[in-house]
């Protein structure tokens, strides 16, 4: 019911929009639809001015139809990055996201943003079909930008954090620094009950259950940029340790089941990027990035029958991870019409862990558990943009990337692989403020060098294996986007997504009752993603706005125990969002009221199905500015109904009988959060 609303909704909006068509502010009309034409919109501070924003980031989150991604943090650079830019480029590291620069970018210091869809001469889009340019300005100036924040959680643990950022700009010359102490939190933890039923529907458990956590991390991180060798060169340095722990009660006549996690590490990272003009529409652009971490957790389980607890469970990992990037290109602006890029990439990963499993101090040994990967990898690339007329443009391009990933400890291998990744994207703007977007790809996923070394859920009763055969997962991506704004700030996008995925990495069966991460076989993803916002100032709502957002995913894949198609574990078939917001200039407030209706998670394996289901999920937040540089911020979270659920079957036949179900109904707590920032 809910798709067909919102497909007849915009049906309704194509009309609305089509009678009064508006273009968002820019330096002149006249620009502004020369670059409407070529595929960017150009937003100046004046288009924020209601809003107030402190930061070049409130900017971007306002900017019509954009949401900010800083990247999924997968191995290598290419496709692993952000749809932010800064004056052209991103961030010297993966870890300093686009978000987090322009979180201590004060809006003084911003000239103008530029919505890029589609490609623009000299912007590398990342596999984005969307990107924002923020394009800085280079007055001298000292800014400073304190952050305050409280969460206050029912029935649960208070946490406070705070970061301090000073920043010194003197013509090309900017430096400065951040302190930050954060936290970790989980709007799902509460008090519920477990409720464990027989394949006939008898209750065979029913105990309370309770949870909570605690966590966060501290950082320093140092930027510097300035002139260097007739170009610019950017740094950044960080340092930062971490610390979470998580613990779960199940209580009931007699019985205590305690499950606990603690984790504590430290991590670091430099990055380094150098631009220099080379000549006449020729840039070269070199970047260097090492991150680097240590870790060290445990997670024990313990039952405690009559006050005599039971045998301790415990699973404890122990290791450190590295990557280090070397990548370089040129980029020939041949003319104003097109832009051919070169280049390559070589990147060195790692991961050493041991792990240990004991069950009343017994060791129990467990496929990998004590493991040593690295892989080599080097990529080359080309890419042009051609905008063939004005209201046309096409890129493509092609990587080309060979690795080789060796295994060292309990298993002992080593593959090479090698793959040819096109590109092609299509923009086209059939009228003004129409667009339509074609993109076809082949994508690589990165592994997570975690799935090739054993694992353990205690209180679910699942021990995994690693796996040494694990390769990289393949999609051939097609998608359509249709995008149409109206009355200035309003925007209609429905775009349609289909993947051929090659290996899909998933649960498969390993013997002895393990399970582990690998490839299960080809599937398919289909996805429908409409995002709708509606201006609503000529109903009399002064500075109100509707959006109205969703993606439909339909996965399948063979499973390997059944043999039977099921969805691919880990993606959610939908969650609805509708929004209401509203800027009150002259109380110089704004509020908004976001209202999920329904989400579902659920992970398919050998032994199980888990995950979770949620509904009525509501966030209000109010934001009031009482000057220039000072905002104060609420927010409130509330869960109506979350819900935990495992089926876990007695064999791995065909037929897999139910051994038992086991529902977890939790009342999430309400929490609240406070934010004071001050800009100097």
């Amino acid at each position: 019911m809910t798709k067909t609303i919102l497909l007849a909704t915009t049906a309704i909006l194509l009309g609305a929009g089509a009678a009064a068509a508006q273009t968002p502010p820019s330096t002149t009309p006249t620009a502004q639809a020369a670059a409407a034409q070529a595929g960017v919109l150009v937003f100046t501070p004046d288009f924020f001015a209601d809003q107030r924003p402190n930061t070049a980031l409130d900017m971007v989150s306002r900017v019509p139809g954009f949401s900010v991604q800083d990247g999924d943090g997968s191995r290598g650079f290419e496709g692993a990055v952000g749809n932010i830019l800064i004056n052209g480029s991103r961030p010297a590291s993966k870890n300093d996201t686009g978000s987090s620069v322009l979180s201590r970018t004060l809006v003084a210091q911003v000239e103008r943003i530029e919505l890029i869809r589609g490609g623009a001469p000299g912007i590398d889009m990342q596999g984005y079909s969307v990107v924002v340019n923020v394009i800085t300005r280079t007055q001298a100036s000292t800014e400073q930008l304190v952050t305050l924040n409280g969460f206050f959680f029912e029935g649960g643990t208070d946490r406070a954090a705070g970061s301090y950022q000073f920043t010194r700009r003197n013509g090309d010359r900017v430096w400065g620094f951040t302190l930050s102490d954060g936290v970790s939190i989980n709007d799902s933890n509460g008090v519920g009950r477990a409720v464990r039923r027989d394949a006939n529907g008898v209750i065979i458990r029913d105990e309370g259950y309770y949870d909570d956590q605690t966590g966060g991390g501290q950082s320093a991180r140092i930027n510097f940029a300035d002139a260097f060798l007739g170009g610019k060169i950017d740094l950044t340095a960080r340092l930062g340790r971490n610390d979470y722990s998580q613990y779960s009660l199940q209580d009931g006549p007699g019985i205590l089941r305690d499950s606990r996690f603690a984790e504590e590490g430290t991590s670091g990272e430099v990055g380094a990027v150098f631009t220099r003009p080379m000549g006449a529409g020729l840039t070269s652009e070199t970047r260097f990035i090492r991150e680097w971490n240590d870790f060290e957790n445990a997670a024990t389980f313990v039952t405690t029958t009559n006050g005599a607890p039971g045998p301790l469970q415990r699973f404890a990992s122990e290791g450190n991870a590295s990557e280090t990037i070397l990548r370089s290109l040129l980029r020939w602006e041949r003319s104003p019409a097109v832009t051919i890029e070169a280049g390559g990439e070589v990147a060195y990963n790692m991961l050493e862990v041991e792990q240990t499993l004991t069950d009343g101090g017994v060791i129990i040994p467990l496929p990998s558990d004590q493991i040593m990967v690295e892989e080599t990898r080097g990529e080359i690339f080309g890419k042009a943009t051609w905008r063939v007329r004005p209201n046309l443009t096409l890129e493509g391009g092609l990587r080309l990337e060979a690795s080789t990933i060796t295994q060292s400890g309990d298993a002992d291998q080593e593959k090479s692989f090698y793959y040819a990744k096109p590109r092609l994207l299509a923009t086209w703007t059939p009228m003004p403020q129409n667009q339509v977007r074609f993109r076809f790809e082949r994508e690589l996923g990165q592994l997570d060098f975690g799935d090739f070394a054993a694992g353990a859920d205690l209180d679910d009763d699942q021990l995994f294996g690693g796996n040494i055969d694990l390769e990289p997962e393949e999609r051939w991506i097609s998608e359509l986007t249709w995008e149409r704004r109206f009355l200035g700030d309003g925007i209609v996008s429905i775009g349609y997504r289909h993947d051929e995925i090659i290996g899909v990495i998933d649960r498969l069966p390993l013997p002895g009752g393990l399970s582990a991460v690998g490839n299960i076989g080809d599937g398919t993803l289909d996805q429908l993603a409409v995002n709708i916002v509606l201006p609503l100032d000529q109903t009399g709502f002064s500075g109100g706005e509707l959006r109205l957002r969703n993606t439909w995913n339909d996965t399948s894949v063979t499973d390997p125990t059944t043999g039977e198609e099921r969805p691919i574990s880990g993606v959610r078939p939908s969650q609805p969002a509708i929004t209401i917001a509203q800027d009150i200039t002259s109380w110089r407030l704004n509020w908004a009221v976001t209202y999920l209706e329904s989400l579902r998670q659920f992970n398919y394996g050998p032994d199980q199905i888990s995950g979770f289901t949620g509904s009525d999920y509501f966030e209000a937040n109010i934001e009031y500015k009482p000057t220039p540089t000072l905002s104060i911020r609420a927010q409130v979270n509330v869960w109506n109904d979350f819900q935990v659920e495992r089926t876990v079957f007695a064999d791995r036949t065909a037929a897999r009988p139910i051994a038992f179900t086991e529902l977890r109904p939790t009342d999430p707590r309400t929490f609240w959060q406070i934010r004071v920032r001050k800009t100097f």
